[in-house]
């Protein structure tokens, strides 16, 4: 596993994302977090990962973790398909400009969030909302849950195989589903 960036030009300060080197280790941090919040982007549902559908694992772990989910771009549908309501969908942008605003009292109106987990967005606007974030809201701490590493993230995932990708997103439902938020 590499803690290089999966692009290279993403080195824009001293301070890089601490790596996730377990998925045992997430699932500690997020249930350390007063009120996380989960940012679902479209290719969720175009990513396959042992024969499922990306978003078929998020949903799993989303109703494990009971943490509220923000569905971006167009698949609030796929969730819908799959019989899961997220918690809203707006545009990525959109919530990152929400996150930075220390007065939002998060998509389900009980307080700000502390703690915005990331998966399934292109890279790059991963990256720039990411960016944002730590330049202009400290308060919220980062996690990414894809399988490239984001030195913009307060944690991130080392860059892994779709295989090891699998395998962390199972591990990380299976202990929320072992022990409750």
């Amino acid at each position: 596993m590499s803690c290089e960036p999966w692009q290279c030009g993403e080195l824009g300060g001293t301070k890089r994302a601490n790596a996730i080197t377990k998925p045992e280790i997430a699932v500690a941090m997020i249930k350390k977090a007063a009120h996380p919040i989960l940012i679902i982007g479209s290719m969720a549902a175009e990513r396959q990962l042992e024969g499922k559908k990306l978003i078929d694992l998020l949903v799993d772990f989303a109703r494990a973790s009971k943490i509220p989910v923000v569905a971006t771009a167009h698949i609030v549908g796929e969730f819908l398909k799959r019989g899961y309501q997220p918690a809203g969908w707006m545009s990525a942008m959109d919530i990152g400009n929400r996150l930075v605003d220390p007065t939002w009292h998060g998509i389900d109106c009980n307080g700000p969030h502390d703690l915005a987990l990331f998966v399934g967005l292109p890279y790059y606007m991963e990256g720039n909302i990411l960016s944002g974030l730590l330049n202009f809201a400290p308060q919220v701490k980062t996690m990414t849950l894809d399988n490239t590493y984001h030195p913009n993230a307060s944690w991130s995932f080392p860059n892994s195989s779709v295989k090891e990708w699998a395998q962390n997103l199972k591990v990380m439902t299976l202990k929320f589903q072992e022990g409750a938020r």
